[in-house]
């Protein structure tokens, strides 16, 4: 159920990775916003996969960003 999975992550360009990373990180916000309005999700799942695709993101950014120095 990855959104994004490591593989493909490793392929996008960086400046790519990061808009992937602000667009998931804005959806997010907005089911965590609906949780805390009592609202009912679509997919409760997505919570989590986005938390993990969030995480996986950031953890290849930092990589790459030790690698290159």
């Amino acid at each position: 159920m990855a959104i994004l999975r490591s593989k493909e992550i490793r392929t996008m360009e960086p400046s790519a990775r990061l808009k992937k990373l602000m667009e998931l990180r804005a959806e997010y916000m907005e089911n965590k916003a609906k949780i805390a309005t009592g609202g009912a999700l679509e997919s409760p799942g997505r919570v989590k996969a986005l938390r993990r695709t969030i995480a996986r993101l950031v953890t290849i950014i930092r990589e790459e960003e030790a690698k290159s120095k």
